[in-house]
């Protein structure tokens, strides 16, 4: 039988979502209003009033090389944050799903990493991967500038798709533990006595049944590696070395608040909005239709 809840007041449930509409507005819409509307007029580095421009920031965009390059940075980037930090956060979860020795005392553990800000997990992380200190210091006494991010531009965007991968396990880590938790014991043990070993009985027994929960981080880990590496870019590399590892939301915070093109930066934004939402769009459509729920 189906529940409602039912108010005598009318206005009292619109009272209850007012904070949280208020929120929406003030730093949802009226942002991106404002972004529409410098999108397609030109607006002064200094202030002092703008002009109509119509589609000119969007074709400038379009036909310039050193976007594109960010866009296909944007994709590789999303790609490999979201392949390691799912497969790293499944493997913990498997482990902390079989009970195995020492799995309860860092089950804990596993998701501090998700409570820390992307800025300070960059500031230690840069130390960490210092060319003149620690581990990586020594090696480079072994072989002198075999690591330098500061001038080799695969190694800086490298070590920062490990450092935001870090970032999220601990967020994937909880959802894929909760899942294979819901798994009845039986059809593990059922796997188990006709001789599948524990890696075939992840392939071929828990993965489909946890296939919503993987579709779910799916989504959620590509969105967030379009729009939240900006933290970690801005403490770690700037940019660089030689845009190396500028991706799109960085670009846009460069050429807007660097550059003072705030009218290029805002059509900048307004497109990443759209790819995140086509991207959403062709996961719902396709992916998710080799998705079973029951």
């Amino acid at each position: 039988m189906e529940r409602r809840a039912y108010y005598r007041n009318k206005g009292l449930p619109w009272l209850l979502i007012a904070p949280q509409l208020l929120l929406v507005l003030v730093f949802f819409y009226w942002p991106t209003s404002q972004a529409l509307y410098w999108a397609f007029t030109l607006e002064q580095p200094w202030g002092g009033g703008n002009s109509w421009a119509g589609w000119d920031n969007f074709l400038a965009i379009f036909h310039d090389r050193e976007y594109w390059g960010t866009v296909v940075r944007s994709a590789f980037y999303a790609c490999c944050t979201t392949a390691l930090s799912m497969f790293m956060a499944l493997t913990l979860a498997v482990f902390v799903d079989r009970s195995l020795k020492g799995t309860r005392a860092f089950q804990s553990v596993y998701v501090w990493p998700y409570a820390i800000a992307a800025p300070a997990a960059g500031v230690a992380f840069r130390f960490i991967f210092a060319p003149e200190a620690g581990l990586v210091g020594a090696i480079n006494g072994l072989w002198p500038g075999i690591w330098n991010p500061a001038i080799n531009g695969y190694q800086a965007l490298g070590m920062i798709i490990v450092c935001h991968s870090w970032l999220g396990i601990g967020y994937n880590f909880i959802f894929f533990l909760a899942a294979l938790q819901m798994i009845p014991r039986s059809i593990s043990e059922a796997g188990a006595m006709d001789g599948a070993r524990p890696v075939r009985r992840m392939l071929d027994l828990q993965l489909p049944l946890i296939a919503p929960t993987v579709f779910f981080l799916l989504i959620i880990n590509l969105i967030s590696s379009f729009t939240d590496s900006f933290g970690l870019i801005d403490t770690m590399t700037e940019g660089g070395p030689f845009g190396s590892t500028e991706v799109m939301v960085y670009k846009i915070y460069f050429d807007g608040f660097k550059g003072l093109d705030y009218s290029g930066a805002a059509a900048q934004s307004i497109i990443l909005m759209l790819l995140v939402v086509a991207l959403t769009f062709v996961q719902f459509r396709w992916v998710e239709k080799r998705v079973h729920y029951n």
